[in-house]
């Protein structure tokens, strides 16, 4: 009986690296889609011959869409299947004039856009790739389809809110470009550059982080001394099995255990409720060498063992450089890690990745003078960490204590191993 492959995320198809006919195994990749901030590769959910791939290359779909069918070797394709929300949406937007002007019928309106369950504005991709080329805000749009959902027409209909004072007269001549800054320079000075999908989509993400999660900070100077002395002796342990931990699987780790201590802390705003998340998946900001970013996923990182941790995170890492992501390293994070320690950092703070309710900045270990505990000064090895919180969940003095709790594992490292 025919099985359809399902997309677990939206996103845009790059590549099929199978055939219709061809003979696949469960877990082999059919087909590579450009995703929020990474390139994902989508697995075979079983043995079986692909019977039809419903999609061509280029198009944008959204998270439950079919797209492609497997089965047994000469079976005919299921016919009749109902189409998946984004396809209806899809065709609906792509069909003629008319209906999309029975769409312009519905009212522009300034209010706050409808988001999914983990975060994510909900819009169709047309919307989105609409949006981008005008450059509005999809944070800004009231969206006029089911469930809120914004479609081309609300983008097309969007009028921003008067502004106190008009908008400067713009010079002739040259592109205007969305937003505020007029149209692009142009000349021998300057190289214009195409804003690529990933790119788009991290500046999207912020801007609505920092439009509609109320952020806080909180920093602190850690004694990493212990820490550098105790993972020293754990790679030298490992050395024969080839396994190396590194300081920020170690981070990680006193991230993830504080995290189980501080459940408020693993817990997601939703409006009118709260989403506890029972699992602690500590999300890593990973910098890509394209210039871009992505957030893989450290599953269950409060129970694993650093040396399963460690192999685990630079098999992932590898793949997201590679830009070859499984769609389960970017899936289920419940708080953010961002650690800019290779770079010689002092300190910084990071944006808050929503739905989740925190973010951990870790910067550089840096030899500093301290004052010692009989009042002497001394070298020390110091490294400023800095917590963000979503207000709506926590407040000042627990995330401080969330700090404390993280300090006491940091400055005595063997707690990360019992």
């Amino acid at each position: 009986m025919a099985q359809d492959v399902t997309l677990t995320m939206d996103g845009m198809l790059l590549n099929w690296l199978k055939d219709v006919g061809d003979s696949v195994k469960k877990g082999e990749v059919i087909a590579e889609f450009e995703a929020d901030k990474a390139t994902v590769e989508v697995e075979a959910p079983a043995d079986g011959t692909i019977l039809s791939l419903k999609l061509e290359v280029g198009e944008e779909v959204d998270e439950g869409t079919v797209i492609a069918q497997l089965g047994d070797a000469g079976e005919a394709p299921a016919g009749g299947e109902a189409k998946a929300p984004a396809a209806e949406e899809a065709a609906e937007e792509e069909a003629p004039e008319e209906d999309d002007e029975a769409e312009e019928e519905a009212p522009a309106s300034n209010g706050a856009a409808a988001t999914t369950p983990d975060g994510r504005i909900k819009a169709s991709p047309l919307a989105k790739r609409v949006a981008a080329e005008k450059g509005i805000n999809l944070a800004q749009v009231a969206g006029s389809g089911p469930g809120g959902r914004i479609v081309k027409a609300d983008v097309e209909n969007y009028k921003p809110a008067p502004k106190p004072a008009a908008a400067p007269k713009q010079p002739s001549g040259g592109t205007t470009i969305g937003q505020s800054y007029g149209k692009l320079p142009e000349g021998d000075d300057v190289e214009i550059i195409d804003v690529s999908r990933m790119r788009r989509l991290i500046a999207d993400g912020t801007v609505t982080s920092f439009q509609t999660t109320p952020h806080f900070y909180l920093t602190i100077e850690l004694d990493v001394e212990p820490l550098l002395g105790l993972r020293k002796e754990i790679n030298a342990m490992l050395e024969d099995e080839g396994v190396k931990v590194s300081v920020n699987d170690m981070v990680v780790k006193a991230a993830a255990l504080t995290q189980r201590a501080f459940p408020n802390l693993n817990t997601h705003y939703y409006g009118d409720k709260l989403v506890r998340h029972k699992r602690v998946n500590i999300a890593i900001a990973v910098a890509l060498p394209n210039n871009g970013l992505v957030n893989v996923v450290s599953p269950d990182a409060d129970t694993t063992p650093l040396s399963e941790m460690a192999k685990y995170h630079k098999q992932m890492f590898t793949d997201a450089r590679d830009g070859n992501i499984k769609q389960e390293y970017i899936k289920g994070g419940t708080f953010l890690v961002s650690n800019l320690g290779p770079y010689d950092v002092e300190s910084f703070s990071s944006i808050i990745d929503p739905p989740e309710s925190g973010a951990l900045a870790v910067a550089s270990a840096r030899k500093v003078p301290v004052v010692k505990e009989d009042g002497t000064l001394g070298v020390g090895t110091r490294m400023k960490a800095t917590l963000s919180i979503d207000h709506r969940v926590s407040d000042g003095a627990e995330g401080a204590q969330w700090l404390q709790y993280f300090r006491n594992l940091i400055e005595n490292p063997m707690r990360l191993l019992v």
